[in-house]
C-alpha cells in the first residue's frame, strides 16, 4: 500500500462567503471539501456526473469539520484532500484548509455507494472501484 494522492484546491474567499466581520462562515468550510473532492475524483479519470450517469452515486452519510483558526475575506486558502479509508461499499475523505502554512481547519466525509434506481447501498462499480482504490493508495 502506498499513500493516497492528495489533491489541491486553491480558493479566493469571497466577500459573499463571510459574515459582517470578513470572517468565513463555518458552513462554507464544507463546501470547499466538496469542491475539493470532486476536484480528486476527476483524477481518478471520472468525473463525478459520469459515475451517476452510470447509475451510482456517492452519499453524503457524514460530516466532521474542527475549526482552529478563521479565514477572512481576501485570503487565499489551499484545500487539501486526500482518500483517509477505502472499503468496498464506502470511503472517508480527509481535508486540511490551509493559508500558507498555517492550519486553519481539518475535517473528513463520509460516504456510501448508492444504486440511484433504488436508493440501496452497493459496492463501487468496478470500473471505478480500480482508479479509486488508486487514489486511496491501495492499488
Amino acid at each position: 500500500m502506498s499513500e493516497p494522492m492528495r489533491c489541491t484546491t486553491e480558493v479566493e474567499v469571497r466577500y459573499a462567503e463571510t459574515d459582517q466581520m470578513g470572517v468565513v462562515h463555518h458552513a462554507n468550510y464544507v463546501v470547499w471539501f466538496e469542491l475539493a473532492r470532486t476536484r480528486l475524483c476527476a483524477l481518478s479519470g471520472f468525473h463525478y456526473a459520469e459515475i451517476e450517469k452510470m447509475g451510482t452515486l456517492l452519499m453524503v452519510t457524514g460530516v466532521e469539520v474542527r475549526y482552529r483558526r478563521p479565514a477572512r475575506y481576501g485570503d487565499t486558502v489551499q484545500v487539501v484532500c486526500w482518500t483517509e479509508h477505502m472499503g468496498s461499499r464506502g470511503l472517508r475523505f480527509a481535508y486540511e484548509v490551509r493559508k500558507q502554512e498555517e492550519l486553519l481547519v481539518t475535517g473528513a466525509t463520509e460516504h456510501i455507494w448508492v444504486e440511484a434506481a433504488s436508493g440501496r447501498p452497493c459496492r463501487a462499480p468496478e470500473v471505478v472501484a480500480q482508479p479509486f482504490r488508486r487514489l486511496a493508495g491501495q492499488a
